[in-house]
């Protein structure tokens, strides 16, 4: 909610619009918890909400399951391609996670000085 109130957005609209993710993240009726109460997934899953709730056009993502075990992981990058679907939103994601490859429309890799560029 807070992104969304300092940029302006209404009190009450914060509050819908936060609610709306919250639940489409899977982590509604948490919100009154702090940080270190929710599990890495629902960390994560609160910080994608967060990035959403201005509704931005393109959502940058750095190491986004980096700290998550494998299966929570992939529950994340289903949620983050699941948003996108219903979103005008394109994505940057920088991860050592070649799961998200499957599933982007373009992918660069870096390795080392060779880089392989698909789309």
């Amino acid at each position: 909610m807070m992104p969304a109130l300092i940029a302006g957005v209404a009190q009450s609209e914060a509050r819908d619009r936060s609610r709306e993710l919250l639940e489409e993240v899977g982590v509604i009726g948490r919100e009154s918890h702090k940080p270190r109460q929710l599990s890495g997934g629902e960390q994560q899953r609160v910080a994608v909400a967060r990035a959403l709730v201005n509704q931005p056009l393109v959502l940058l993502a750095d190491e986004p399951s980096g700290n998550l075990d494998t299966q929570t992981s992939q529950r994340l990058h289903d949620l983050i391609f699941g948003l996108r679907a219903g979103r005008e939103l394109s994505m940057v994601v920088v991860t050592h996670n070649l799961g998200f490859s499957p599933k982007s429309r373009s992918c660069a890799r870096f390795t080392r000085r060779t880089t392989r560029a698909s789309t």
